[in-house]
């Protein structure tokens, strides 16, 4: 019996012929039960592919002995030898000999590595419910067994095999073949010694045997500069923080009764480098100069347009494909996390936008990802956007909704942004978005609403408010959807803060008008406050108001050059001292003229003209204006901080009301005259008798304006007027917004 099963140990061969030929032909589905050291009729084989070497022998690490020479079992580049007795596992090298006159080199054997994703990650994996997923999956250089290397983990459910390739392969993905979890539906790798830098991404082979596009990365740290598309080995991002301060105290800067002045800005566009080929600025430069900027100008954040890696630059970011990791244009993830800290430094707060309403179709991307609908939802009906002809996720599905809620928790831990501007909500809520008839599915009440997209911005914002506090989330959300910027637990979305878009259309439509029609227009000023106290708003002039055939909002005012540049400040005027948070795309505070183009750098050059000037220097004071005067925020969200004065002068196009603090006497006093036409002896209704100080006026001198006003303060007068036992007489200047606070 003992001689039979010797005689049969001996002719056991050292891999089966047709898992050879799997290996060969890229389709073996389970690397580690062929690669590596394993017991084979009561002996150890070990086995290894490597294409183009010309001999192989295993060498003992402890003692840098050569064991054994392995034999080429196939011109592929197939070896196997019988190792001599020995326990298993132990420590081993492989010295591999490529040939072309260069010394054999010793290699670290991948398939000797136990797994990469522990117990308890797989199991949250599967569940759904891995809020920290960066930690584990992508690339992370690492150490295993005392051996530096990269380990990798990719969620590819339905996929038959996932290799890494990359140059250190030569994109040969049958060298890195990885490990299926079955568990959770990922595969997972430990390369040794490759390194911080190296390009890489996934061969997959799809359900069907079908080989699939090479994919970057979905939770990849950092890409190549486009139009190239690969992931790069990184790792979560390092950096030093020095912005305690600011985070203590950032919950209360952006609370509902703060003083929030944002200053959009898309980074590729805002200012470039012209003597040195128009070049984009880094985040270290942007980290100097737009920082400085949006300080000196007084804005309290700023909004940038996506930064998470985008193949395209058309899109400006809208249809990303690395969305944990931060555009190569600019710089590294450790520049962009500098540029963050320098941002805090200055008491400017950073909000980015997130865009998880849909994703781009590139064949590197996540479409199709394994091969199968695993993203994006399988249904065209809810998974294909039409107008942008991009795919729409799978909110349902829980590893999705997982991941999406993960890169979120990334945007605000590892790079301590302070909020997201969420992009196209309202094309998540409405399962008929954009469709007509017979293209959208009811749900299962019979309704349009997209109840899965409900639930996950309902914990998106659970999550963030309840990981991050301090953090915010803003919407932007085009329909009349309820309770938007309300808590969960109340009933709403759970955003912090919703862009106002009807207020936007509506007085953008007015500022058109030529004056003489205004007074039949008037309706689009005043219909806003019907519902100003609905939501917690943000006025928004964003990007989107100055692209696409509508020109720079500078260009949208009627009149000559001079009439011009007063609608603007009136508009703005307006703007500042109307309830609610104020956001404007970069450029309109100074008057661009013409549209935003994404492609080169803003107008600085219009500076030099003293009403472009006037305009920059307008925007700064009444940022100044807004911060340091309650009444013009305290209130924001609540209505009993507005009260009209007279809304319904339309004959004469003049606006009147009061915004109000929490502390008696705060209290400030608008007027908006939108004709060219100077009122004499306007009498406003005041609430209180006193002198009231011009805090504002658009007209003024050093703003280009013709300097008609009623002087640097007025004597309120015990005539009753606009149902007020008090009353002031003004001059209002053609044009111009004024405003008049209560001396103390």
């Amino acid at each position: 019996m003992a001689e039979t099963r010797k005689r049969t140990t001996a002719q056991h061969p050292l891999v089966e012929s047709a898992e050879l030929q799997a290996v060969v032909r890229g389709s073996h589905e389970n690397p580690f039960g062929v690669f590596g050291l394993h017991e084979v009729g009561g002996g150890l084989v070990i086995r290894t592919f490597q294409p183009g070497a010309v001999s192989v022998e295993l060498v003992e690490a402890a003692s840098g002995k050569v064991l054994t020479a392995l034999e080429r079992l196939d011109e592929a580049g197939f070896f196997a030898a019988r190792v001599p007795r020995k326990k298993a596992p132990f420590a081993y090298r492989l010295l591999v000999d490529w040939g072309g006159g260069e010394p054999p080199r010793e290699i670290e054997d991948p398939y000797r590595f136990g797994t990469v994703l522990g117990e308890m990650d797989v199991y949250l994996l599967a569940e759904g419910r891995h809020l920290r997923l960066f930690e584990q999956l992508g690339a992370h250089p690492a150490e295993m067994d005392g051996v530096p290397g990269t380990r990798f983990a990719v969620w590819a459910p339905n996929a038959r095999r996932a290799s890494v390739v990359g140059p250190f392969n030569n994109w040969d993905g049958r060298r890195h073949p990885m490990r299926k979890r079955i568990e959770c539906g990922c595969f997972e790798l430990f390369i040794p010694h490759l390194q911080k830098g190296e390009l890489y991404k996934y061969e997959l082979v799809g359900p069907q045997g079908e080989m699939l596009p090479l994919k970057a990365d979905p939770v990849g740290f950092r890409a190549e500069h486009p139009p190239a598309n690969a992931s790069v080995v990184h790792g979560l991002v390092r950096h030093e923080w020095h912005d305690g301060d600011w985070l203590e105290r950032r919950a209360r800067a952006q609370s509902r009764e703060a003083p929030i002045s944002i200053y959009e800005v898309h980074l590729g566009s805002w200012m470039r480098v012209p003597e040195e080929g128009n070049r984009y600025l880094s985040y270290t430069e942007l980290a100097e100069r737009l920082v400085a900027y949006v300080k000196e100008m007084g804005f309290t954040h700023i909004e940038l347009m996506p930064v998470s890696e985008y193949p395209f630059d058309g899109s400006w970011g809208y249809q990303p494909v690395g969305l944990f990791a931060p555009t190569i244009r600019h710089g590294t993830p450790e520049e962009f996390a500098g540029f963050v800290d320098a941002c805090h430094a200055a008491g400017v707060g950073v909000l980015v936008d997130w865009v998880p309403g849909h994703f781009p179709t590139d064949a590197h991307g996540l479409a199709n990802f394994d091969g199968t609908a695993l993203y994006e939802h399988m249904d065209p009906r809810k998974g294909f956007h039409q107008d942008w002809n991009t795919a729409i996720y799978n909110y349902g599905r829980s590893e999705v909704a997982n991941f999406l809620h993960a890169n979120a928790l990334f945007w605000l831990e590892k790079f301590h942004i302070d909020g997201i501007r969420v992009d196209a909500v309202a094309s998540m809520l409405y399962l008929d978005y954009s469709r007509k008839a017979g293209e959208w599915e009811p749900n299962i009440h019979g309704g349009n609403e997209n109840l899965e997209a409900i639930a996950f911005l309902k914990r998106l914002n659970e999550l963030v408010y309840g990981e991050h506090p301090g953090a915010t989330s803003i919407a932007e959300e085009s329909t009349a959807w309820p309770a938007v910027s309300r808590p969960v637990y109340l009933g709403g979305l759970g955003f912090g803060f919703k862009w106002n878009m009807g207020w936007m259309h509506d007085t953008l439509h007015y500022m058109k008008e030529e004056p003489i029609h205004r007074r039949y227009h008037q309706h689009n000023l005043t219909f806003g406050l019907l519902y100003a106290f609905s939501e917690n708003f943000v006025l928004p002039i964003s990007h989107d108001e100055v692209v696409h055939g509508k020109g720079s909002l500078l260009g949208r005012m009627p009149g000559d050059r001079w009439q011009r540049f007063a609608n603007l400040r009136a508009y703005l005027g307006f703007m500042w001292t109307h309830p609610g948070k104020k956001l404007v795309f970069m450029g309109a505070e100074f008057g661009q003229e013409r549209e935003w183009n994404y492609e080169g750098s803003l107008d600085w050059h219009l500076l030099d003209d003293p009403l472009h000037k006037g305009a920059q220097l307008f925007v700064r004071d009444l940022n100044q204006l807004y911060r340091s005067t309650p009444a013009l925020f305290e209130l924001d969200c609540e209505p009993h901080g507005f009260e009209w004065i007279d809304a319904a002068d339309t004959e004469q196009s003049v606006l009147s009301y009061l915004r109000k603090g929490t502390e008696p006497g705060s209290v400030v006093v608008v007027v908006c005259n939108f004709t060219p036409v100077v009122r004499q002896g306007y009498r406003i209704g005041v609430p209180a008798p006193g002198q009231w100080a011009e805090v504002l006026n658009s007209d003024a001198e050093r703003y280009g304006g013709g300097g008609v006003g009623t002087g640097p303060e007025v004597t309120a007068e015990a005539t009753p007027w606009h149902g007020r036992p008090h009353s002031i007489h003004l001059t209002l200047p053609p044009l111009a917004t004024v405003a008049y606070a209560l001396r103390p």
